[in-house]
């Protein structure tokens, strides 16, 4: 049974290597314009699960933890 998914979204099963390595499909490299050489960052979480992000996303995910980690503080500080 194929899935009908709107344009901008994918499904796909990746196989992991002997390496540890997977490979991003060719329709999802495409979709998000990742080239051979770039960075992306990778981060997991035990509950959450695995999510890969573009440079761009890296920029948005420093600022919330930016602001994230001034909300802890601030609250924090309050309890004192």
């Amino acid at each position: 049974m194929k899935l009908k998914l709107p344009q901008d979204q994918f499904l796909s099963t990746v196989r992991v290597g002997d390496k540890g390595q997977i490979v991003i499909p060719k329709e999802v490299r495409d979709l998000f314009e990742i080239e051979s050489g770039d960075s992306l960052l990778l981060m997991a979480d035990k509950k959450r699960g695995i999510a890969i992000v573009g440079f761009d996303g890296m920029i948005d995910f420093m600022d919330e933890s930016i602001r994230q980690a001034r909300m802890a503080q601030q609250k924090q500080e309050e309890q004192k």
